[in-house]
Order: structure tokens, then C-alpha cells, then sequence
């Protein structure tokens, strides 16, 4: 959806899309998110996972109903409905996003960071179809299908992957029950014996967060600085370029696509930051990003924005996968599960942080 704002700001260019959409995302991302994080240990994970894919599934074939039974007509109800669309992914996202990265913090890294790296590659994809359909076709139905694929993929094939079923194996043998449902699928029965030990040698949620609050801030910090400036600064205040209505799908685009080779980069074990200082002080220093991008809007050309995009979106995908790969080392599986949930609500708090200061750029131009 953000990646066809310059599509929903022809149809509502007096609502904002671009800002709005994000907004009413995020409360139903947080609240879901920090609901499931708390539940964390009693929740069936299968499930959770499932629910919010097929959620996806149907949101994403609703955006296709309201267009086609609306016309690709604008108009207040339509954005209401496109809205609720949007509510609805906040809602799948946090299943999703939160399940499957604490499922895969107690599993190998690099299974952690080919998820995260998934995200960011839909990104670019999208943004690629976007750029092709704008120049050739009206529309593209490509992301429906590709909605229902992840949901087979989920819940008949992940299962049954060797690797997948020996670490849900050692997480349930280390007193995990978020796994049980996920073993039984892939046809593992699972034995109770000293599960009530293991569970309470398992340490709390707010032990695991203070033990790791560097890193909780880290995200927050990272997606809140991300999403005050992406999409909604590149779609509306950038300015008018020799590109036209192109330049905020090329800066999309750029952003996504560098969004994806930062999140390879850590594979590349000489070059992972793995310090948590080190760590820390790099992602405050993204601050310096806000000045930079007031002032390349206000007097920079197009290509001075296009390369301070790039790098936005590299340093956004290098140090998520830096900070999300690491901190869950040392850990039992249970306490990897519950960790990497904390640590995607602070993460999708970041990005409701995010999308909320983005409407300061707004301040002093009559909105």
C-alpha cells in the first residue's frame, strides 16, 4: 500500500494517504503485538502465524474488492474502507512479524536474517512491479497471489523443513510449548516430562527485557528515525523534480531495494557489528539524518536526495538484522521465543513513533 501512494494520493489528495495509512496502522500493530508478546508462552504459535497470513490474504483481496467496486473512485468512504484495510494488516503484521522472528531467534541466524531480508525483498519487488505497471498497465493482481502462496508455504512445507523440525525439536526439549502444534504438524509428538523444571528455570519477560534493553531501544530508535521520513516526507515534501510523478516511486523504490542489500550485508561476518556500544552509538547517530534531509529537500538536487535514501534504507536493513541476530545468543529456546517478540514490539512501537513525527514536516505549510 505504500508503495502505490502516488496512486491513492491522486484519489484522496486531500487526506494525506501517504501519512494517514501508516497512522491507523500502527495502533492495531502495537496493541495486537504487545497483547501477543505478553501471552507469549501460552500462545499456539501455528496458529498465530496462520491467522495472520490468511489475514494478509484477504486484506490484500480486499484493497482489490474496494477498488473495483468503488471504480478507482476516491471519496471519504472509500478512504474509510481502505483504511480499515490497513488496520487489518497492522493487525496480521503483528502476528506474523512478532511469530515468526521469535520462532526463528532460537533457530540459526541466518534462517533469522533470509525472514528479515524477506521483508525487505517484498519491498523491492513491489516497488519494481509498481515502476513496471505504472509505465505499462493499470493494475497488477501479482500480490494476491503470492498472499495465498505464503499461507500453503506456512502451514504444509516450513513444517516439514529438516532444519526447522530439529531446533522446534530442541526448543520443545528446553520447555517450549509454543511449539507443540508446529511438531504434531510435522508429525514430532512432544514428551511433558520436567516441563514444570525447564519452565521455571526459564526467565521472566521483564528480566529477558532489562537484560536486553540496549537493544530494545536500539530498534525503536532505528524504525521511529526510518518512518519519519519514509514514505511520508519522500511522497509530499521533497518537492517538484525533473522525474514528476515518478520521483517519489523512484525513492521508494531506491529505498527498498537498498532496504534488501542491507540486510545481506551482516552474512558477510567481517562487517557485522555485533558490539551492543558500538551498535548503540551508530543508531543514535542516524539522527543526523533528519538535518540532512531538510536541507538536501530545501536546496539539494534530485540526486543528493536519491543517494541520502539509499543509505537510509541500508543502514535501516543493515542494523535491524544486526541487533535482531544478536541479541538472542546465549538464550534457551523459550526465552529466545519470548525475546524476540519484546524485542518486535518495540520495534513496531518505533515505527508508530515514526509514522506520528512524520507529521511534524508538515508544520508551516497550511495542513
Amino acid at each position: 500500500m505504500l508503495t502505490i501512494t502516488d496512486y491513492y494520493s491522486i484519489l484522496f489528495p486531500r487526506y494525506h494517504p501517504s501519512r494517514v495509512l501508516t497512522l491507523v496502522y500502527q495502533p492495531f500493530a502495537v496493541g495486537t503485538i504487545a497483547t501477543l508478546a505478553y501471552n507469549e508462552e501460552r500462545i499456539n504459535t501455528r496458529f498465530r502465524n496462520l491467522f495472520g497470513y490468511i489475514l494478509f490474504f484477504v486484506a490484500t483481496l480486499l484493497v482489490l474488492v474496494i477498488d473495483l467496486a468503488t471504480s478507482g473512485k476516491g471519496g471519504i468512504g472509500t478512504f474509510i474502507g481502505i483504511c480499515a484495510v490497513s488496520g487489518a494488516f497492522g493487525i496480521a503484521d503483528a502476528h506474523v512479524q512478532g511469530g515468526m522472528v521469535g520462532d526463528l531467534s532460537y533457530m540459526h541466524p541466518e534462517l533469522l536474517q533470509s525472514f528479515l531480508a524477506g521483508g525487505a525483498a517484498s519491498g523491492a519487488l513491489t516497488s519494481a512491479l509498481r515502476l513496471v505497471t505504472k509505465a505499462a498497465f493499470e493494475n497488477s493482481k501479482d500480490g494476491l497471489r503470492k498472499g495465498l502462496l505464503c499461507v500453503l508455504l506456512y502451514a504444509f512445507v516450513f513444517p516439514k523443513v529438516p532444519i526447522v523440525k530439529y531446533y522446534r525439536s530442541k526448543a520443545a526439549s528446553e520447555g517450549a510449548k509454543t511449539v507443540s502444534a508446529d511438531l504434531a504438524a510435522a508429525g514430532i509428538q512432544t514428551s511433558s516430562d520436567n516441563e514444570d523444571v525447564k519452565k521455571q528455570e526459564r526467565k521472566g519477560k521483564k528480566q529477558l527485557l532489562m537484560e536486553n534493553i540496549d537493544y530494545a531501544i536500539d530498534l525503536f530508535l532505528i524504525y521511529s528515525l526510518t518512518l519519519s521520513i519514509f514514505p511520508g516526507f519522500l511522497s509530499e515534501d521533497t518537492g517538484k523534480h525533473s522525474l514528476g510523478d515518478w520521483y517519489a516511486l523512484v525513492l521508494i523504490a531506491m529505498y527498498n531495494a537498498c532496504d534488501l542489500i542491507g540486510r545481506y550485508i551482516p552474512l558477510v561476518k567481517c562487517i557485522k557489528m555485533e558490539s551492543r556500544k558500538l551498535l548503540t552509538t551508530t543508531i543514535v547517530s542516524r539522527i543526523l539524518l533528519i538535518p540532512a534531509f531538510y536541507f538536501t529537500a530545501k536546496y539539494g538536487d534530485q540526486g543528493w536526495m536519491m543517494l541520502l535514501t539509499s543509505f537510509l534504507g541500508l543502514s535501516n536493513g543493515y542494523l535491524t538484522v544486526c541487533v535482531l541476530t544478536s541479541a538472542p545468543k546465549g538464550y534457551k529456546g523459550p526465552e529466545q521465543n519470548a525475546l524476540g517478540n519484546i524485542l518486535v514490539s518495540f520495534l513496531l512501537a518505533g515505527i508508530f513513533a515514526g509514522v506520528t513525527l512524520d507529521w511534524l514536516w508538515l508544520i508551516g505549510k497550511g495542513w
